[in-house]
C-alpha cells in the first residue's frame, strides 16, 4: 500500500511538470509576440533575445501612420512642434507623411482589422444559424440517404482550401465579388458550414425529444418548440461551435490573400506587408499581430465555460 501510493505521487508529479512545461510552450510565444510589440526596433532582433527593457509605444504609432525614412535630422523647430507621437516617428529615423493640408496619413490596418471583424463576425452568426437548423432537421427527422448526407457535408470539410483558390477566384471575378466583403463572407461560411452542422448535430441529439414532444402537445408548433426548447438548451453547443467558426473565419490567410485588394482586404494578409523601410520592422508586425489576437483572446474567454462544457459533449444527459 506505501509503495502504491508513493508511485502514486511520483505520477501525479510527473504530470503536473509536464502540463506546467506545456503550458509554458503554449505561452512562449504569445509572450514574445507581446514583448516584441512594446520593444524598441534595435532590441526586436539582438542575440541573446533581450528581457528586460523599458517598454515603448512607437511600434503602434508606425502602425497606424504612414512613414518613410528620413535621409538627415529634422529641424529643432519642427521637432518641438511636433506632437508625442509624431516625435516617437522622428527618434526611430522616419518621418510621417502628410497630406496637402497637414493631416498625417494613416496606414490601412485599422481599414483591415473592421473588415476582419465585419467579415468573421457575419460568416460565423450565418454558419452557427444554418448549421443550427441543419443539424436539428437530421437529428430529428428521418430523410433517404441521411448519412450519404451527412457524409458528403463533412467531405467538404476534408478538402483543403487552397486547392479550389484559383477556381474561386476565377468564378468570382466573373461574377464580381473579388475585393468585397460578401465574397469573403459566402466563402468563410460555406467553409465553416459543415464543421458547424456536425458539431450541432452532437449536441442536439443529447437534448431529449420529449421535451419537444410535450411543447408540442401543449399547443405548441415545431418552429416554436425549436427556438423555445431545443435552442436554450443547445446554448453550450452553440456558443462553442461560434468560437472555432469565428478562429477559423478570423484567422484565415489563403483566400483572403488571393480574393481580396484593398477594399476588403482583412488583417492577416497585411501584416506581414508591414515591413517598414530598410531592415524588416519586427516591432510593428509583432504589435499588429498582438492588437489582431485581442479579439480572438476576449470572445474565447467570455464564452470559456460554454466552450469547456461544450467540448465534452456532455452537457445535456438523457
Amino acid at each position: 500500500m506505501v509503495v502504491t501510493s508513493k508511485s502514486h505521487r511520483i505520477w501525479n508529479r510527473a504530470l503536473i511538470a509536464l502540463v506546467f512545461v506545456l503550458v509554458i510552450a503554449y505561452l512562449l510565444p504569445l509572450y514574445w509576440i507581446s514583448s516584441t510589440a512594446f520593444k524598441p526596433r534595435s532590441l526586436a532582433t539582438t542575440v541573446p533575445p533581450t528581457v528586460v527593457f523599458q517598454p515603448e509605444v512607437t511600434p503602434f504609432v508606425k502602425l497606424f501612420t504612414s512613414r518613410v525614412q528620413m535621409r538627415g535630422e529634422v529641424e529643432p523647430e519642427i521637432y518641438a512642434k511636433a506632437p508625442w507621437y509624431e516625435k516617437r516617428v522622428y527618434d526611430a529615423g522616419e518621418r510621417v507623411i502628410k497630406d496637402a493640408d497637414g493631416n498625417i496619413e494613416t496606414s490601412g490596418y485599422w481599414s483591415r482589422f473592421l473588415n476582419s471583424i465585419i467579415i468573421a463576425v457575419t460568416s460565423t452568426f450565418l454558419a452557427v444559424a444554418m448549421g443550427t437548423l441543419t443539424a436539428y432537421g437530421f437529428s430529428r427527422f428521418r430523410m433517404p440517404g441521411e448519412q450519404d448526407w451527412l457524409f458528403f457535408i463533412l467531405s467538404t470539410r476534408m478538402l483543403p482550401p487552397v486547392v479550389v483558390a484559383i477556381p474561386m477566384f476565377l468564378m468570382y471575378r466573373t461574377v464580381g465579388l473579388v475585393d468585397s466583403h460578401l465574397g469573403l463572407i459566402i466563402l468563410y461560411t460555406a467553409f465553416n458550414l459543415s464543421f458547424s452542422v456536425w458539431l450541432m448535430k452532437g449536441f442536439i441529439d443529447e437534448i431529449p425529444i420529449e421535451y419537444e414532444e410535450a411543447a408540442l402537445v401543449d399547443g405548441y408548433t415545431r418552429m416554436q418548440a425549436f427556438f423555445k426548447i431545443v435552442l436554450p438548451q443547445a446554448a453550450t453547443g452553440i456558443a462553442a461551435t461560434a468560437v472555432f467558426c469565428f478562429i477559423t473565419a478570423w484567422n484565415e490567410y489563403a483566400f483572403a490573400l488571393m480574393m481580396t485588394n484593398r477594399k476588403a482586404q482583412t488583417a492577416p494578409p497585411y501584416i506581414p506587408s508591414q515591413l517598414g523601410s530598410g531592415v524588416t520592422d519586427w516591432t510593428v508586425i509583432a504589435a499588429g499581430t498582438f492588437l489582431f489576437l485581442v479579439p480572438v483572446a476576449v470572445f474565447t474567454f467570455l464564452l470559456r465555460k460554454h466552450l469547456l462544457r461544450g467540448v465534452t459533449f456532455g452537457a445535456i444527459r438523457k
